[in-house]
């Protein structure tokens, strides 16, 4: 599947949660290991984020990564090498990111990992961090966004855009600093 065909498909795969499974954080180690090997001195950091990096929680079975870099230029200058690497992005919507760039691993028919390439310890790097870290703390929290990404999923089965903006205000919530 060429990188067209992977991006149209990704857009219109339906939202299908799945109970946790204990080796997301493997996966997620494999693919870390993997970037740094390929890209030495590239990432200050890769973090494990998203529903797949808090136990217990339901989510859609992909592997979110969260790539801190010394500057935007720096993670533009990633696009053609990731390629080389098994990633696939959209360049028209990475254009519209000021933040970040967003690059996506498929494999097998299906998303396996979604890399998102931040400025390391800025804002966005921030409320990625603390979304997770408040979801691990509080098993509360947790139930609370489970059963609302259940909810949505019901709500919104062939809309990954409706299902992912109906969650923004929860989100938001626990990574707002203010």
């Amino acid at each position: 599947m060429n990188d067209a065909d992977s991006l149209h498909a990704a857009i219109h795969e339906d939202v299908s949660l799945q109970a946790y499974d204990s080796r997301w954080p493997e996966r997620f180690v494999a693919e870390r290991d993997r970037l740094l090997a390929l890209f030495p001195l590239v990432f200050v950091d890769i973090e494990h984020i998203g529903s797949t990096a808090v136990p217990g929680m339901v989510a859609k079975p992909i592997v979110d990564l969260l790539a801190g870099v010394e500057s935007m230029a720096m993670a533009r200058s990633l696009a053609e090498p990731l390629r080389d690497a098994a990633y696939t992005t959209s360049a028209e919507f990475n254009a519209t990111l000021t933040d970040r760039q967003w690059f996506m691993r498929w494999a097998d028919g299906r998303r396996t990992h979604h890399l998102h390439i931040v400025v390391h310890g800025g804002p966005v790097w921030t409320r990625h961090l603390q979304f997770r870290d408040a979801l691990r703390a509080s098993p509360v929290l947790a139930a609370r966004y489970a059963a609302l990404k259940a909810e949505l999923a019901v709500r919104h089965p062939t809309d990954r855009e409706a299902y992912t903006s109906a969650k923004t205000a929860f989100v938001s919530s626990l990574s707002d600093p203010t």
